[in-house]
């Protein structure tokens, strides 16, 4: 079985910064991809960043600079280090992970709320 558990959460004025971590754990083969969605109260869940398992990463636009991915493959676990934070940037922060305990399959963790307040 496996879980991802999310931390990093919490409440920032406009500029600030925070850092989001998600570590998988259970019966892990390999993972391909890490990332981190969003979503907004009455938006659609959108892709935030992801992390490549060679490395290579991908951002969406509103974010691109200000936004880091990165990942630590011996503890299975995906950073998210969000600078210059803006109001819009509010929403439920999930990550996601596409892994193979013995058959790929695309895990979700449970959430973390980040605001931004103005």
């Amino acid at each position: 079985q496996v879980q991802l558990v999310e931390s990093g959460g919490g409440l920032v004025q406009a500029g600030g910064s925070l850092r989001l971590s998600c570590a998988a754990s259970g019966i892990i083969f390999s993972i391909k991809v890490m990332g981190w969605y969003r979503q907004a109260p009455g938006k659609q869940r959108e892709l935030v960043a992801c992390i490549i398992s060679g490395g290579s990463t991908n951002y969406a636009d509103s974010v691109k600079g200000r936004f880091t991915i990165s990942r630590e493959n011996f503890k299975n676990t995906v950073y998210l280090q969000m600078n210059s934070l803006k109001p819009e940037d509010t929403a439920v922060y999930y990550c996601n992970v596409v892994l193979t305990t013995g058959g790929w399959g695309t895990y979700w963790g449970q959430g973390t709320q980040v605001t931004v307040s103005s």
